[in-house]
Protein backbone atom coordinates (compact mmCIF):
# COMPACT_ATOMS: atom_id res chain seq x y z
CA UNK A 1 0.00 0.00 0.00
CA UNK A 2 1.04 3.46 -0.91
CA UNK A 3 1.24 6.37 1.19
CA UNK A 4 -0.35 9.67 0.19
CA UNK A 5 1.95 12.13 -1.41
CA UNK A 6 3.19 14.88 0.33
CA UNK A 7 3.95 18.29 -0.85
CA UNK A 8 4.80 21.74 0.72
CA UNK A 9 3.37 24.75 -0.84
CA UNK A 10 5.19 28.09 0.01
CA UNK A 11 5.44 31.45 -0.56
CA UNK A 12 9.27 32.55 -0.37
CA UNK A 13 9.98 35.83 -0.30
CA UNK A 14 8.44 39.87 0.32
CA UNK A 15 5.89 38.65 -2.38
CA UNK A 16 2.73 39.61 -1.14
CA UNK A 17 -0.20 37.30 -2.99
CA UNK A 18 -0.88 33.75 -2.63
CA UNK A 19 -3.87 33.23 -4.35
CA UNK A 20 -2.64 31.36 -6.93
CA UNK A 21 -0.25 29.02 -4.38
CA UNK A 22 -3.89 28.53 -2.62
CA UNK A 23 -5.60 27.29 -5.20
CA UNK A 24 -2.57 25.04 -6.46
CA UNK A 25 -2.44 24.07 -3.13
CA UNK A 26 -5.82 23.31 -2.84
CA UNK A 27 -6.25 21.16 -5.95
CA UNK A 28 -3.36 19.18 -5.01
CA UNK A 29 -4.98 18.05 -1.59
CA UNK A 30 -8.68 17.67 -3.37
CA UNK A 31 -6.44 15.04 -4.87
CA UNK A 32 -6.07 13.14 -2.43
CA UNK A 33 -2.50 14.63 -1.79
CA UNK A 34 -1.57 15.92 2.25
CA UNK A 35 -0.40 19.51 1.46
CA UNK A 36 1.33 21.44 4.03
CA UNK A 37 0.81 25.71 2.93
CA UNK A 38 3.53 27.50 4.66
CA UNK A 39 1.89 31.20 4.54
CA UNK A 40 3.23 34.06 3.09
CA UNK A 41 6.91 35.23 3.63
CA UNK A 42 8.92 32.40 3.61
CA UNK A 43 12.73 32.32 4.33
CA UNK A 44 14.26 29.08 2.32
CA UNK A 45 14.87 28.63 5.37
CA UNK A 46 11.81 27.90 6.99
CA UNK A 47 10.64 26.14 3.63
CA UNK A 48 13.45 23.49 4.11
CA UNK A 49 12.94 23.06 7.77
CA UNK A 50 9.20 22.83 7.12
CA UNK A 51 10.14 20.24 3.99
CA UNK A 52 12.37 18.11 6.26
CA UNK A 53 9.73 18.38 9.28
CA UNK A 54 6.97 17.15 7.63
CA UNK A 55 8.86 14.78 5.33
CA UNK A 56 7.71 16.19 2.37
CA UNK A 57 7.67 14.19 -1.00
CA UNK A 58 7.89 18.17 -3.02
CA UNK A 59 8.41 21.67 -2.34
CA UNK A 60 5.80 23.59 -4.62
CA UNK A 61 7.22 27.47 -4.55
CA UNK A 62 5.14 30.37 -5.61
CA UNK A 63 7.27 33.27 -6.70
CA UNK A 64 5.39 36.65 -8.28
CA UNK A 65 8.89 39.00 -7.14
CA UNK A 66 11.25 38.42 -9.53
CA UNK A 67 13.59 37.07 -7.02
CA UNK A 68 13.00 33.36 -8.60
CA UNK A 69 16.81 32.66 -10.08
CA UNK A 70 17.88 33.31 -6.00
CA UNK A 71 15.43 31.88 -3.84
CA UNK A 72 14.96 28.32 -5.82
CA UNK A 73 18.44 28.30 -5.93
CA UNK A 74 18.81 28.86 -1.88
CA UNK A 75 16.14 26.26 -1.59
CA UNK A 76 17.88 23.67 -3.18
CA UNK A 77 20.89 24.45 -1.96
CA UNK A 78 19.28 24.46 1.51
CA UNK A 79 17.97 20.92 0.66
CA UNK A 80 21.27 19.02 -0.59
CA UNK A 81 22.90 20.37 2.64
CA UNK A 82 20.45 18.82 4.78
CA UNK A 83 20.34 15.46 3.06
CA UNK A 84 17.01 15.86 1.62
CA UNK A 85 18.08 16.28 -2.27
CA UNK A 86 15.93 13.71 -3.07
CA UNK A 87 12.90 16.21 -2.43
CA UNK A 88 11.00 17.52 -5.96
CA UNK A 89 11.01 21.03 -6.28
CA UNK A 90 8.79 22.09 -8.69
CA UNK A 91 6.92 25.92 -8.87
CA UNK A 92 5.69 28.81 -10.94
CA UNK A 93 4.73 32.20 -10.89
CA UNK A 94 5.57 35.12 -12.99
CA UNK A 95 8.62 33.35 -14.65
CA UNK A 96 10.07 34.75 -17.29
CA UNK A 97 10.56 31.49 -20.12
CA UNK A 98 14.30 32.63 -21.09
CA UNK A 99 14.86 31.45 -17.02
CA UNK A 100 13.23 27.95 -17.14
CA UNK A 101 15.99 26.15 -18.72
CA UNK A 102 18.52 27.78 -15.93
CA UNK A 103 16.36 26.85 -13.28
CA UNK A 104 16.21 23.59 -14.89
CA UNK A 105 19.90 23.45 -14.29
CA UNK A 106 19.69 24.19 -10.91
CA UNK A 107 17.67 21.58 -10.49
CA UNK A 108 14.02 22.52 -10.56
CA UNK A 109 11.82 19.53 -11.78
CA UNK A 110 9.04 21.94 -13.16
CA UNK A 111 8.18 25.36 -13.41
CA UNK A 112 4.57 26.19 -14.30
CA UNK A 113 3.82 30.04 -16.15
CA UNK A 114 0.47 31.84 -15.11
CA UNK A 115 -2.66 29.90 -16.33
CA UNK A 116 -1.61 26.42 -15.86
CA UNK A 117 -4.64 24.47 -15.10
CA UNK A 118 -4.67 23.48 -11.76
CA UNK A 119 -5.10 19.51 -13.31
CA UNK A 120 -2.10 19.84 -15.77
CA UNK A 121 0.02 20.64 -11.99
CA UNK A 122 -1.52 17.72 -10.36
CA UNK A 123 -1.07 15.03 -12.88
CA UNK A 124 2.49 16.41 -13.28
CA UNK A 125 2.64 15.61 -9.39
CA UNK A 126 1.56 12.17 -9.76
CA UNK A 127 3.45 11.59 -12.37
CA UNK A 128 6.58 13.15 -11.12
CA UNK A 129 6.78 12.55 -7.44
CA UNK A 130 7.53 9.24 -5.96
CA UNK A 131 4.69 7.32 -4.68
CA UNK A 132 6.43 6.50 -1.20
CA UNK A 133 5.51 3.12 0.43
CA UNK A 134 3.93 3.22 3.63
Amino acid sequence: MSARVRVVVAKPGLDGHDRGAKIVARALRDAGMEVVYTGLHQTPEQIVETAIQEDADAVGLSVLSGAHMTLFKRVLELLESRGAGDIVVFGGGIIPEADIPELQRMGVAKIFTPGAPTQTIVDWVRENVAQPVG
